[in-house]
């Protein structure tokens, strides 16, 4: 195959470090490949002593198997692996560790609900909390914090700390490791073990890793530790792409490369093989407003092509009867299904979508894991209260909501399978203030019981408390009410369109038996559109891409509130934008559940290069006709108007995100 110059540069590099800067679609498994086929073939070193490097088990067979069939099928002896299987084959020869020594998912998820159990912290969403605390320990052990300067998001410092110790106990208990402790663990053995060290280091002579930019410090440390003392690292990646600092990234690694390696080469390929000319501009105009990155000037292979397509709808109805349209409409035209992908920034957003594919008979696979919105504890907290104003009186029924909100009515007082209210007065006979309480709950569910779905969520929420319930929940578990609300919206937005409990209930078996029904189809029917959150959109390509609800709260997600958060956030919307091939369309709603919508900044800045709007820039404002750019007494840019003879300023920044100029006669 054909290499460009700064891809030959960077495969005929010999010793010494080296950041190889490789953009989207940019050929650097080729320049891996063929870099370690050079160092085979020109330079005559053992394939023994070298190790590629990469992040997933699929990603290092991949590469391993480009690499055979680049020599021929000879390509014995390279060593490919993940991080991971690198540091365990290392402390397999120290401890003798084996695969069983390793603990499974299955196993840790007991211990932690043991853990939680025993500490009686009691909790509405278990898994939800349990896989947050997991994330959490991971960080802490990957980036060798001190435990006692760890400040806790999902519960008190105190609590985290008990729950990490006793996970800790119980695994040296079992004679276990995670993850993490192969690293913490592969760490600690080599700087305490310089013999150990040197041997490693003489089998590993050159180094090549994968997707820098998602290195750990702890990784990166052990790294630095077994590149000594030659240090012939090659390492590829790029900034730009960086997106899981949550899990202990940290782009500022490959940013500080050359100061840890200041004799090191740097080189970027700097072509887009995959994307056209028209798509790469967007993503780089988008790109540069981040200030910690390296600049780089990409061009694309494949010039001209569509102009992106971006447009803001009244509601999210309308948004997704457009994606199904044009998905339609692009496989009419030749497109398969299987090239085409609607990205979104969480796996909670697509539930109302899947409902448009399922109507026009769309295939789709998720390739992430969709949660099913109706299994969520508060769904089934609204639905209970349904069942029991459609007069259901089940015992496990009563338990799961009579004290949500508090009512400070006790287990105990439900003695039968079937409860009667009558029984659950006498018990309370004695106590006026429980009474009326009882009563009221009595009351809320015989007004409930010709209600529609719609309506009785609105009654749960505002007349029976509901909302005051997930209000104390959430500052109870340190997270934001807003993130409850976005459930609560999305499940009465989801039953609007029904007029009885019983045909929702109909309504939700039914998107309960797709969702399972794509789940086992999943690779059977290979020609679907792939339904993909924008971090899970990372590696992958398609020739039609729709990026939906590209508002601002949804990406920027809400959370990002600090400019490293923002940073991240637009190296997100950049991976998911650099996605497409050929077709990108960007849209964005201006209402969602009744609550007014502001366009994504990101989308603003897809368009226009801020370096180009300078004072005395012309411009069409969708409103006020054209207008000139000018520095204000702030400096700040502003729009002035000529209109009725008086001056109009509007703010730049507010007209780009709200789409407010025709871009198209800049």
């Amino acid at each position: 195959m054909e290499v460009n110059q700064s891809q030959l540069t960077a495969i005929n590099h010999n010793k010494g470090p080296m950041l190889v800067l490789a953009g989207p679609g940019s050929g650097k498994t080729l320049v891996i490949t063929r870099r370690t086929e050079e160092l085979i073939r020109q330079y005559g070193v053992n394939p023994q002593n070298i190790l590629v490097i990469t992040f997933t088990k699929a990603a290092a067979g991949e590469m391993k198997e480009r690499f055979v069939r680049l020599m021929g099928g000879k390509g014995e002896g390279v060593n490919f692996g993940t991080f991971h299987a690198v540091f365990f084959t290392i402390l397999k020869y120290a401890y003798h560790y084996s695969a069983a020594n390793i603990i499974r998912e299955d196993q840790k998820n007991l211990f932690f609900r043991e853990i939680v159990e025993h500490l009686e912290y009691e909790i509405e969403d278990e898994k939800e909390f349990i896989s947050g605390i997991i994330s959490e320990i991971s960080l802490v052990k990957g980036e060798r914090m001190d435990l006692e300067h760890y400040y806790s998001i999902n519960c008190s410092d105190e609590i985290f700390k008990k729950i990490y110790q006793a996970y800790e106990n119980r695994l040296r208990k079992e004679n276990l490791i995670d993850f993490d402790d192969m690293l913490v663990l592969c760490y600690e053995l080599l700087t305490e073990r310089p013999d150990i060290l040197s041997v490693w280091q003489k089998k590993y002579q050159y180094i090549l890793i994968d997707e820098f930019q998602d290195i750990n410090k702890v990784q990166y440390d052990i790294i630095r530790l077994l590149a000594l003392p030659e240090n012939n690292l090659f390492i590829v990646g790029d900034d730009d792409q960086s997106i899981y600092r949550f899990r202990g990234a940290k782009p500022e690694i490959m940013l500080n490369f050359n100061k840890d390696y200041p004799e090191g080469k740097r080189i970027l390929l700097d072509v887009n093989y995959r994307s056209t000319e028209r798509i790469v501009e967007c993503a780089t105009s988008l790109v540069k407003n981040n200030t910690k990155r390296f600049i780089k000037d990409i061009r694309a292979k494949n010039s001209g092509g569509q102009e992106v397509m971006i447009k803001a709808f009244k509601e999210l109805k309308e948004q997704n009867s457009m994606v199904v349209a044009n998905i339609l409409m692009y496989y009419k035209a030749g497109i398969p299904f299987s090239d085409m992908a609607i990205l979104f920034r969480t796996n909670t957003q697509p539930r109302a979508l899947i409902d448009k594919l399922m109507e026009y008979n769309v295939p789709f696979q998720m390739r992430d894991m969709i949660p099913n919105l109706y299994d969520h504890w508060i769904a089934v907290n609204i639905i209970t209260y349904m069942k029991l104003a459609m007069g259901q009186r089940d015992r496990n029924l009563f338990l799961q909501v009579v004290n949500r909100p508090k009512r400070y009515i006790s287990r105990d007082c439900f003695h039968n399978p079937k409860v009667e209210f009558e029984e659950v007065r006498e018990y309370y006979s004695d106590k006026e203030w429980m009474l009326e309480r009882i009563n009221k709950l009595e009351y809320d569910l015989e007004l409930m019981k010709n209600m529609s779905p719609f309506a009785a969520i609105n009654y749960i929420r505002k007349g029976i408390g509901y909302e005051d319930y997930l209000t104390e929940y959430a500052a109870f578990r340190r997270i934001k009410v807003e993130e409850l609300f976005d459930t609560l919206n999305e499940l009465q937005d989801s039953a609007r369109e029904y007029k009885t409990y019983e045909e929702w209930f109909f309504h939700i078996s039914e998107y309960q038996e797709e969702l399972k029904k794509q789940a086992q189809n999943q690779k059977q029917n290979k020609n679907s559109v792939a339904l993909v959150t924008m971090h899970g959109s990372k590696g992958l390509e398609y020739r039609a891409v729709f990026i939906v609800d590209a508002n601002e709260g949804i990406t920027p997600h809400r959370k990002a509130l600090l400019e490293a958060d923002m940073e991240e956030e637009r190296r997100l919307f950049y991976v998911a934008v650099t996605r497409a091939k050929e077709y990108l369309h960007v849209y964005s709603v201006k209402e969602r559940y009744n609550k007014e919508m502001t366009c994504s900044r990101f989308v603003g800045e897809l368009l226009l290069n801020k370096e180009q709007l300078k004072a005395g820039t012309k411009v069409i404002h969708k409103t006020y006709g054209e207008g000139i750019i000018k520095a204000n007494n702030q400096g700040k840019l502003v729009i002035y108007f000529e209109e009725q003879k008086r001056e109009r300023a509007l703010d730049l920044e507010y007209c780009i995100q709200n789409m407010l100029l025709e871009i198209r006669n800049l």
